[in-house]
C-alpha cells in the first residue's frame, strides 16, 4: 500500500495517478465548497417520520440494562450476549431528510446518496452537493439522510440495523424507505449501482459497505468516515464471529471482487488506537486492513488516514467532504461516470 503525505488539493481531483493512501494533517480547513454562496442554487431538504410499528423488517429493540450487557473486556469494548439477555421489543421513530438538488424535474430518474445518522450530517452533505451540481463535479444527486431506529451499539435498534454484516439494512432502505421517498416527494431513482452511493460514519460507514458489499447490484460506491470495522455485531453470528472484521480478515479476501469503489477516511487517534489486535476493537487498525484487503483483491479506493484527528472528526469531513464526493463519482458534464 502506497501511503504519501499530500496537501488537500490532491484530494480534491480525481486522477488516475494519485496514490491509494494519502495523510493529511491538521489544522483541518473547511473546503471552499461548504461554505455557501448567494449565487449557487441551493436543493431543498424535506424531511418524514418513520414508525416501527410500520416496517416488516425492523419491528424495534432497545438495549437492556442489566448485568449481561454492563460486562466489558480489559479495554472496555462491550462483550456480545445472546440476543434475549440484552434486547427487549420496543417502538421507534426514525426522521428521514430528503435533500432534491435544484432544478430537479419531478419523476426523472436520479443518481442516489443514501446516508446513515442522516441528521448528523444533513448541513454538510447538502452544501458540499449544492456546490459540486452547481459547478457540474457531480450529477444532481438526491440525498436520503436518515436517522437509526435508535440506540447504539450491542444490543440496541442502531447497532442492530448498522453493525449487523447481512444484507438485511440495505433491504429495508430499498423495500422501506426508498418506496416513501418517491410516494412523498415524486422522486424517481435510477437502478444503475454505478450512480447510487451508501455514507456514514462509525457503524454507519460499516452499514455502508454492508449495503453494497450484499445487494452490489444497488450500490456501487461507499463512503466511510471511521468506520466500525470491528467486532460491534450481536448477538454472534456463526458465519461472521468476528463481525464487521470479518470484511477485511475473511469476506474481501476470499471472495471474487465485486464491482464496489470506496472513499474512506480514518482518524490516526481514533477509537482503541492503542488497543492490540486480539480485541477486534482497533478502529485506525481495522480501516488500515480494509485499505490492505481492498488493494490485494484490486479495488477502485482511496484512503485517507488523517493525523491526530478522533472518531468522525467534523473538521475532518467539512475538509473532504466535496472531494470524496467528487472522487466517488468521478462525473463529467456528459452526465457518465469515468
Amino acid at each position: 500500500m502506497r501511503i504519501t503525505a499530500l496537501p488537500l488539493s490532491v484530494l480534491l481531483v480525481a486522477t488516475a495517478s494519485a496514490p491509494d493512501t494519502v495523510r493529511i494533517a491538521p489544522p483541518y480547513i473547511d473546503a471552499p465548497e461548504m461554505a455557501a454562496r448567494r449565487a449557487t442554487p441551493h436543493g431543498t431538504v424535506h424531511s418524514f417520520i418513520m414508525h416501527s410499528r410500520d416496517s416488516r423488517i425492523f419491528p424495534g429493540i432497545r438495549q437492556l440494562d442489566n448485568a449481561v450487557t454492563q460486562r466489558r473486556d480489559a479495554y472496555g469494548n462491550r462483550i456480545a450476549a445472546p440476543a434475549d439477555e440484552e434486547s427487549e421489543a420496543a417502538p421507534y421513530r426514525r426522521e428521514v431528510l430528503v435533500y432534491i438538488p435544484a432544478g430537479y424535474r419531478h419523476g426523472t430518474e436520479a443518481p442516489l446518496l443514501v446516508v446513515q445518522d442522516g441528521r448528523d450530517y444533513a448541513v454538510r452533505v447538502a452544501a458540499a452537493l449544492d456546490s459540486l451540481i452547481a459547478a457540474r463535479r457531480v450529477p444532481p444527486i438526491v440525498a436520503v439522510m436518515m436517522q437509526s431506529g435508535g440506540g447504539d451499539a450491542q444490543g440496541s435498534e442502531r447497532g442492530l440495523e448498522y453493525d449487523t454484516v447481512s444484507g438485511r439494512y440495505a433491504e429495508f432502505v430499498e423495500r422501506e424507505v426508498l418506496p416513501q421517498v418517491t410516494a412523498l416527494y415524486a422522486v424517481r431513482f435510477t437502478r444503475n449501482p454505478a450512480l447510487r452511493a451508501a455514507m456514514g460514519g462509525s457503524s454507519g460507514a460499516s452499514a455502508a459497505f454492508a449495503m453494497a458489499w450484499f445487494h452490489p447490484e444497488w450500490y456501487g460506491k461507499v463512503l466511510s468516515y471511521s468506520g466500525t470495522f470491528v467486532n460491534q455485531a450481536s448477538p454472534v453470528d456463526p458465519s461472521t464471529p468476528r463481525g464487521a472484521w470479518d470484511f477485511h480478515a475473511r469476506l474481501i479476501p476470499d471472495s471474487p471482487r465485486k464491482p464496489i469503489r470506496m472513499w474512506m477516511e480514518v482518524g490516526s487517534k481514533d477509537l482503541h488506537w492503542q488497543d492490540p489486535e486480539s480485541t477486534y476493537h482497533n478502529w485506525p487498525m481495522a480501516n488500515d486492513r480494509m485499505a490492505a484487503a481492498l488493494k490485494a483483491k484490486g479495488y477502485d479506493y482511496r484512503y485517507v488516514v488523517a493525523e491526530n484527528a478522533a472518531h468522525v472528526d467534523g473538521n475532518v469531513i467539512a475538509q473532504t467532504l466535496p472531494g470524496a464526493l467528487e472522487w466517488l463519482w468521478r462525473y463529467d458534464t456528459t452526465g457518465s461516470t469515468r
